[in-house]
């Protein structure tokens, strides 16, 4: 009897949890379920700037590599910052988004004051001048990509949660911290989950 309570205290707190809207629009971010098998998406959030009927494509916020993007692109001016892991897809491209459209033209609007790309020898020059700092732009190698209908079945197993995010909370760049502080605004239940072991079995 005593499983039989067990069992259902846990089905009753799963079956609680509120993953959020079905539906993912630019500017979302998905926040991976905490048991989240996949080794791509592991704790991660996700920024979308595309959502369409023909698939989806985001960045990963909080996987920073330990490479400057003066290593990465071989003839960019100095500038002090790492570049991010954005995804599984595509890792022989970089890819940035910035909160300068004022200086660097062509940039998609996802978020109020945040852009997608835009010319890139703008972006090189603004940087050589110094007309730009760290946290006015972020580097990406690789995106997150899914395919026609993809993201819809994974949102309805419940591997994803979908959340809102401010452009403050993107360029604050907080790294591997943005998956647990972004589950525990979601609820209590949400941050009892953000406590979990990675790895269930250290529990």
């Amino acid at each position: 009897m005593a499983d039989k309570g067990k069992q259902k205290a846990f089905d009753e707190f799963f079956s609680g949890l509120n993953y959020g809207s079905k539906t993912v629009k630019t500017g979302n971010v998905l926040i991976s379920d905490p048991f989240l098998m996949d080794p791509n998406f592991s704790r991660t959030v996700v920024l979308m700037v595309k959502h369409n009927d023909e698939g989806s494509l985001g960045f990963i916020l909080n996987d920073q590599s330990k490479y400057s993007i003066t290593e990465v692109v071989e003839d960019f001016p100095k500038f002090k910052t790492n570049v991010f892991l954005g995804g599984p897809v595509g890792n022989e491209s970089l890819f940035f988004i910035h909160t300068r459209n004022d200086i660097i033209s062509g940039g998609e609007e996802i978020l109020d004051g945040l852009y997608w790309g835009g010319n890139f020898d703008e972006l090189k020059a603004a940087v050589s001048d110094e007309r730009i700092k760290r946290d006015e732009v972020i580097f990406f190698v690789g995106y997150s990509g899914w395919e026609k209908d993809q993201l819809n079945f994974e949102l309805s197993e419940r591997s994803w949660i979908v959340a809102e995010i401010t452009t403050k909370e993107v360029m604050l760049q907080t790294g591997k911290t943005l998956w647990n502080s972004k589950l525990k605004k979601l609820g209590d239940k949400f941050k009892i989950l953000s406590n979990f072991p990675e790895d269930p079995s250290m529990n």
